[in-house]
C-alpha cells in the first residue's frame, strides 16, 4: 500500500488542530487495512480513520491517538 501524505493548506491544519493527518492512496484499500497500515508504518497508535472518494482517488483522514502526535509523523515525512 503507498500511502502519500497530503501537503494542502487545510492538511497542515489538522495536523495542528485535530491531531489528523491526511493520505492519498488507492480506492481498493478499506479502513481497516490503512489504520493496520499506518500503525505498522509509522509505529503510532490510530484513534479513526475517515475516507473520501473524489473522482479515481481515495483519501484518508487518520486521527491519532493523543499520546501520539501527528507534528511528530509529520516532520518525519516532512510536511511540516
Amino acid at each position: 500500500m503507498l500511502l502519500k501524505p497530503i501537503t494542502s493548506e487545510k492538511a497542515v491544519k489538522m495536523i495542528d488542530l485535530d491531531n489528523s493527518l491526511l493520505f492519498e492512496l488507492e480506492r481498493k484499500y478499506n479502513k481497516i487495512e490503512i489504520k493496520k497500515e499506518v500503525e505498522s508504518v509509522f509505529s503510532v497508535k490510530v484513534d479513526s480513520v475517515r475516507t473520501m472518494i473524489r473522482g479515481n482517488k481515495k483519501y484518508a483522514y487518520v486521527k491519532l491517538k493523543k499520546e501520539n502526535l501527528a507534528a511528530d509523523v509529520a516532520t518525519k515525512l516532512g510536511v511540516i
